[in-house]
């Protein structure tokens, strides 16, 4: 490391760290080094990531990959933009989950995002409603739900309700510029887009978000 510049010639980070990912650290900080991931996720394997990054090594990590990480390192010294590199890591690292764990009773049980109708709140807790027309109660607050779905397949209708796109069967105009919903499975809750959101919905609706 130069001590004009205190960024280091190389850094090798775990994407998990005890308090949160990583990518916060390039959210809050300029990070003009060149980085070689470390994980034991491959969810995290963004193809535009891979082709323009160091790279992506996951655990264990052997010998012989990271050789090879170190040499492309040395091979590319000074030819990549590595701002751009973290602001599309930043951009494209949302995960998006297959399956939510839920317990019920003694017992876990894995269910598929695109098995979900639609996410809602009840009594101060957070379920999951399937279209097999069974709930689950999930240990995420729906601000955090939202962040780990696809915003083309889910949209958060209200402070209450999150809903799969499939799950919509009718929509009416309410009251108070509200739109209701009636889903294509019975419901435990009311299920309505407030007004503050409809023109928001209406555009996502029509595939313009």
């Amino acid at each position: 490391m130069s001590l004009v510049d205190p960024q280091p010639d190389l850094i090798l980070m775990d994407i998990h760290l005890a308090d949160g990912s990583c990518f916060d650290i390039f959210k809050q900080t300029e990070v003009k080094s060149p980085v070689i991931f470390i994980t034991a996720y491959d969810q995290y394997a963004i193809q535009a990531f891979k082709v323009n990054s160091i790279d992506y090594l996951l655990k264990p990590v052997k010998k012989e990959e990271l050789a090879i990480s170190l040499q492309k390192w040395e091979n590319t010294k000074g030819r990549i933009d590595f701002t751009s590199i973290m602001e599309q890591m930043i951009q494209q690292a949302k995960p998006n989950p297959q399956r939510f764990v839920v317990k019920y009773g003694q017992y876990l049980k894995a269910i598929d995002a695109a098995d979900i109708a639609f996410f809602y709140s009840k009594d101060k807790a957070i379920y999951i409603h399937c279209f097999d027309k069974q709930s689950y109660p999930v240990d995420f607050s729906l601000d955090k739900i939202m962040e780990m779905l696809d915003s083309k397949c889910f949209f958060r209708c209200n402070r209450g309700i999150i809903i799969n796109y499939k799950a919509i069967g009718q929509m009416f105009t309410h009251f108070k510029g509200r739109i209701k919903i009636e889903a294509v499975i019975p419901s435990p809750v009311e299920l309505y887009v407030s007004s503050d959101r409809a023109q928001a919905f209406k555009a996502w609706l029509a595939g313009k978000v």
